[in-house]
């Protein structure tokens, strides 16, 4: 069954949900197997760079979203660090660090449902244009909702990409967030793909949501036509509603990722938040089993590793960092 499907999606032809649902019911035993034929997919439709991005919390908590996976959320009592917009040159500084230490993406994230001034908008389109001056690294940004006239902004000062995650399934949504809705998020989507802004969007593992919703989001991914799928894991924090989640295991996580490929072969797929706790000793097979990106350096609020282990993790492998 997994050759079989394999061969489909080598040939061109899509996988529909039933056929995916299928190889999440795969025994522990022929896991392996699976990854494996997400590596040739990967192989067959992506280079063998593996992407590498960076990004800094520019602007942190307080947010009046109550997200139930989130440490900066006001509905929830964490020990979150929480300040105002870092200063144009703060978020320079950092930039140049990841440029130096190999980060080929830099995204400037702020919590909230959006930007909340012009003058906060000026100061990022600001450190956008600063860092694409001075330094080589391709600029990313995750404010919130925009409207048409900061997505043309953000555009004319040099933004690649935008990143604005759907977290799970449209059925599972309203489990993890009350104060907005799925379509809502779906439709920030389709807006900056209809101004030509590149998409970073994609989920969570691990917030009680089923198999078949990791597959209805990445289906949905799919038919969005976003251009990069981050996939994140529950790193639970306490204070929220998530805290006592258990845990994603190390094979289950890398099963996802490979029927992540599989729905969507010709797409980037990064590793990004949760993947040292949940992975441990595994991260480097996730580079085998579909996936072709990493968010390296620091997240929002929680520590990653050393950008040079993670160099040091591609170049064990063969592979190129791109």
């Amino acid at each position: 069954m997994i050759n079989k499907l394999k061969e489909k999606v080598l040939a061109g032809k899509e996988i529909n949900k039933e056929e995916a649902l299928e190889l999440a019911s795969l025994s522990q035993d022929r896991i392996l197997k699976l990854l494996s034929a997400a590596n040739e997919i990967k192989n067959e439709f992506m280079s063998d760079e593996v992407n590498m991005c960076s990004i800094i919390n520019a602007k942190s908590g307080s947010c009046s979203e109550d997200c139930s996976f989130c440490a900066q959320s006001a509905h929830h009592d964490t020990e979150v660090d929480t300040y105002a917009l870092l200063s144009e040159e703060k978020i320079l500084d950092k930039a140049k660090e990841m440029d130096q230490a190999g980060a080929k993406h830099f995204g400037i994230v702020t919590s909230g449902r959006g930007i909340e001034t012009e003058t906060e908008f000026q100061q990022i389109l600001d450190a956008v244009k600063r860092i694409k001056d001075e330094t080589d690294l391709e600029v990313c940004a995750s404010l919130g909702t925009l409207e048409a006239e900061q997505v043309q902004k953000l555009s004319e000062v040099g933004l690649k990409r935008y990143n604005h995650n759907l977290e799970t399934s449209r059925n599972y949504f309203a489990e993890i967030c009350s104060t907005h809705d799925y379509q809502e998020r779906v439709q920030t989507v389709k807006f900056l793909k209809e101004q030509e802004i590149e998409v970073c969007c994609g989920g969570i593992m691990g917030l009680g949501e089923s198999f078949a919703d990791r597959i209805d989001l990445a289906c949905t991914l799919r038919e969005l036509d976003v251009d990069s799928i981050p996939l994140n894991i529950l790193n639970a924090v306490a204070g929220t509603p998530l805290e006592d989640n258990d845990p994603v295991t190390p094979l289950e996580a890398l099963q996802t990722a490979a029927i992540f490929r599989f729905i969507n072969p010709r797409k980037n797929i990064k590793l990004c938040g949760g993947r040292e706790k949940n992975l441990r000793d595994l991260q480097s097979l996730s580079l085998l089993s579909g996936v072709n990106g990493l968010l390296v350096g620091n997240y929002l609020t929680t520590d990653g590793r050393s950008v040079q282990d993670d160099l040091q993790m591609i170049d064990d492998l063969g592979l190129n960092n791109g």
